[in-house]
């Protein structure tokens, strides 16, 4: 019989500026935990992703990441006590009830890629 068990899966995200976005996603909590050439891995508990130094406009400004937290709340006072907006010139976004039942606020990074960080809630 076949194992078909999946590990993981990460995306490769883009960055404008390799060394400022490292500084970014390190301002917000993820850990840089092994580099090499172009390539970091971060992560943050257990998720994890891979930041590459590769910029295409609109790639980034298309690219989207969603981070599934268990407070919301908590992770948009994080962000706003960080000062990350102003360190980073980043946009941040109020925390929103989504129809589809998640509470929500959209942050972008240096090279503009949106993350929408959500909490799990019962849909309305």
């Amino acid at each position: 019989m076949e194992n078909l068990k999946v590990s993981e899966i990460k995306s490769f995200v883009p960055a404008r500026d390799f060394v400022l976005s490292k500084r970014f996603y390190q301002s917000i909590g993820f850990e840089v935990m092994s580099e090499f050439h172009d390539i970091a891995y971060l992560r943050h508990g257990s998720c994890a992703f891979l930041l590459q130094n590769f910029y295409e406009p609109a790639h980034c400004h298309n690219y989207m990441m969603h981070l599934l937290v268990e407070d919301v709340k908590s992770w948009y006072q994080h962000i706003q006590n960080s000062n990350v907006v102003s360190e980073f010139e980043v946009t941040v976004s109020e925390v929103v009830e989504q129809p589809w039942g998640m509470l929500e606020f959209c942050i972008t990074d240096p090279s503009g890629v949106l993350w929408r960080v959500a909490e799990n809630i019962k849909p309305r």
